[in-house]
């Protein structure tokens, strides 16, 4: 590692934490256990909407030399051309290993983390939607969760080769098991050691973390990939120690935040405000229900206004059709 130079500058935007983790996002907790790794001196953005990153994705790393990189590679190699080398000690034989697994995570591990977070319904439904919507600002929360979906099954669909994939028990078995052999093998080969290397970690030991501490830490209720992975004793001791030893605030972090939203004071003292919030809440949900429907064309001003005009009770009984249809699919 080398003294900081012009890496001071170079800002790195990535998806919010929760679950005691520092990111949400696989990509994003590669890069920063990375630099955490390395050493390297950056400037930090936790954010909830990818559009205010310069590159309009996360994780993305701002430099005054290259612009902008988003691809976890990429921000590793820039990183490494400034001196910040957590590989600097391998061997050639480790360095083909790190390639090699890094391979086997993006083939067999990559898919299933995939499904399990954004394809799985009651998964998407039940936590990553939810949580996508609530860190998201308004009305971005109404269409982002949907958009990053659609993302990452192409993604999915792009990987498996097949352009029909859907959630479905046949794949999501198929999945789970190549996931499962993966976690399997990096057991093995992390054995009793502390990192896969020996005592100090290097990329491989960001990548494994990366992939692995959201199935360890997230509140899945379908959690078959959780409880195998906490089965591999090992596995999971690696992802708590490099937590404990590289990120140590973020769960005192998270209790903070969810302390300091909690309004002060008894209920009697907080009537007249409890009054605003449900007041303001009302009309925030009534813009947003409003907003959605001229979002996606559920509602067409111009449309319903002549309608009513040349047939005012048909018009009502249209957009109230409408209007149940909307409730129905949401």
């Amino acid at each position: 590692m080398a003294a900081p130079s012009q890496m001071a500058t170079s800002e790195l935007y990535c998806w919010e934490g929760d679950w005691d983790l520092p990111s949400v996002d696989t990509e994003c907790l590669i890069v920063l256990a990375y630099a955490k790794f390395a050493g390297a001196p950056l400037k930090l953005h936790k954010i909830g909407n990818p559009w205010r990153s310069p590159t309009g994705s996360l994780p993305a790393l701002k430099t005054s030399e290259n612009g902008s990189l988003s691809r976890p590679s990429d921000i590793i190699i820039h990183l490494r051309k400034q001196k910040y080398n957590a590989d600097f000690d391998l061997s050639a034989k480790e360095g083909a290993d790190t390639l090699a697994f890094v391979s086997l995570l993006e083939e067999k591990l990559m898919p299933a983390l995939v499904y399990t977070r954004w394809i799985d319904p009651k998964n998407y439904v039940e936590v990553t939607r939810r949580w996508h919507a609530e860190h998201a600002p308004f009305p971005l929360n109404f269409f982002l969760p949907g958009s990053i979906q659609r993302q990452q099954l192409e993604r999915l669909r792009l990987v498996r080769g097949d352009e029909e994939l859907t959630a479905g028990e046949e794949v999501e078995k198929e999945l789970y098991r190549d996931a499962k052999e993966c976690m399997n093998l990096l057991a093995q080969r992390l054995g009793s050691n502390k990192f896969f290397f020996g005592d100090s970690p290097s990329s491989l030991d960001a990548f494994v973390f990366g992939y692995l501490v959201p199935i360890l830490k997230m509140k899945l209720p379908n959690g078959s990939l959780q409880q195998h992975l906490k089965s591999l004793d090992n596995l999971s001791h690696f992802c708590s120690n490099i937590l404990a030893l590289y990120f140590p605030s973020e769960g005192r972090e998270d209790f903070s935040r969810k302390v300091s939203s909690q309004p002060e004071g008894g209920d009697a003292d907080n009537e007249p405000g409890k009054r605003r919030k449900q007041l303001l809440s009302v009309l925030v949900a009534l813009g947003a229900m409003l907003s959605y429907a001229l979002l996606t064309g559920i509602v067409a001003i111009q449309h319903v206004q002549q309608e009513a005009l040349d047939h005012r009770s048909p018009g009502l009984r249209s957009l109230s059709s409408n209007e149940e249809e909307e409730d129905e699919e949401g």
